[in-house]
């Protein structure tokens, strides 16, 4: 008896090990078993009902409507910068002095070649004409004597008084005054307005007042003023450089109206309109959220980026909105008065001709077809297919159509 009551205690003791593993092994299919008859673990979605928006989101930066490049028309030394960059300027007022002792130079000698040219005008006017005048007299008085005496030497020739060579003694004399006064004329022809002497006078006056306002026009451009209002955004010049025509010196952004340029992948080109609302956040002030309206839609599609540009104007633009700042734009496309609306990552073969999810029935995921409207911000609007409250998979996306799920949310 003893003997046959101490063979099991050995046996287990021999084979404990193998039960051991048999006994987890068991326990793991149970497990197993039990999981398989619950189904996996999966995250779920409502269907719900609320007003919806869709909404292009891009990002881009401000720029105003143009920018004014500021250069100088002269070679110069730069004397003094009276301005910084991104100070506000008025129209007007000095951005740069440049070194103007040659031009005011030139500006004096053109000056003095004004008052040259007038007082040889006023020499002709009042010296050269008055002295052709008399000397057209005189010449006119000589050929009045010459006719006279030409007369009477013809009679007293016909009256056999005095020989041949004393009348063309006195034709000689008449001709010589007739000349003198015939020059006298031409000389008193010039100085009046109408002659070549006048008119080259008056040439030479208007070429001088030229001069003059070129001159003058050289040493304005000494100075450099701000075509327009607006903030000085870029500076590259400083005291002491030597500047020339061409360069760029300096860069005004215009006050006025403020835009937001954005580059929108082309997909959302239909979506795009004239006019439509926009809200704008710089990246550095995320919390000011400034709103705008779709102004300009470029015609052309960039082939590399595949994107179109776009530019918004920003309505009452704040303070801290400056030149090239990076911003966030959503522009509001389409508005549905409460629409019903499905999580997005629940919805599969979504761009697809017939998109459809896993909606939760009791412990099962049933596979229904849906029709899609509009979508943004992660959800879809729901026209056709699903009802307000119904809960749908929307991870993971190996779950199969029919199989048992257990939802991540205690509640179901």
């Amino acid at each position: 008896m003893s003997t046959t009551a101490a063979a099991p205690p050995a046996f287990l003791r021999r084979h404990r090990v193998a039960l051991a593993a048999l006994a987890l092994l068991l326990l793991v299919l149970l497990a197993a078993a039990v999981r398989w008859w619950l189904g996996p673990v999966v995250s779920t979605g409502v269907v719900l009902r609320r007003d919806f928006v869709q909404s292009v989101v891009a990002s881009g930066h401000v720029q105003a409507p143009h920018r004014i490049e500021v250069g100088t028309l002269v070679t110069g030394t730069v004397l003094d910068i009276p301005v910084d960059e991104g100070q506000v300027v008025q129209a007007g007022d000095v951005l740069l002095i440049l070194d103007a002792t040659e031009a005011s130079a030139a500006g004096r000698q053109a000056d003095a070649a004004v008052l040259q040219a007038r007082a040889r005008l006023r020499q002709l006017q009042e010296v050269q004409a008055p002295v052709a005048q008399q000397t057209l007299r005189q010449a006119q008085t000589g050929l009045a004597s010459a006719q006279a005496a030409w007369a009477r030497s013809r009679a007293l020739f016909d009256q056999g008084f005095i020989g041949q060579a004393a009348l063309d003694d006195a034709r000689k004399t008449l001709e010589q005054a007739d000349a003198q006064a015939r020059s006298a004329g031409r000389q008193l022809e010039t100085t009046l307005p109408a002659g070549s002497d006048h008119a080259l006078a008056q040439a030479n006056l208007v070429g001088a007042q030229a001069g003059a306002q070129a001159a003058r026009a050289r040493l304005d451009h000494a100075r450099i003023l701000a075509p327009a209002s607006g903030t000085l955004i870029a500076r590259d010049v400083e005291a002491g450089d030597v500047v020339q025509p061409g360069k760029i010196l300096m860069t005004l952004s215009p006050a006025g109206p403020t835009q937001v340029v954005v580059q929108i992948d082309e997909k959302n080109l239909s979506l795009l309109a004239l006019g439509q609302s926009a809200w704008v956040s710089a990246d550095a002030y995320p919390a000011q959220r400034m709103e705008a309206v779709l102004s300009f839609i470029n015609p052309g599609v960039n082939a590399t980026t595949g994107s179109v540009e776009a530019r918004l104007d920003v309505r009452r633009p704040p303070a801290v909105l400056r030149q090239d700042m990076t911003v966030s734009v959503d522009i509001e496309v389409a508005r549905r008065p409460q629409a019903l609306l499905a999580p997005l990552a629940a919805v599969h073969d979504a761009d697809g001709p017939a998109p459809w999810v896993l909606r939760v029935e009791g412990r099962h995921a049933v596979r229904r077809p849906v029709q899609l409207g509009l979508r943004s911000g992660g959800l879809a609007e729901v026209t056709a297919g699903l009802a307000e409250g119904e809960r749908l998979v929307t991870a993971p996306a190996t779950t199969e159509a029919g199989s048992r799920i257990r939802t991540a949310d205690p509640a179901h």
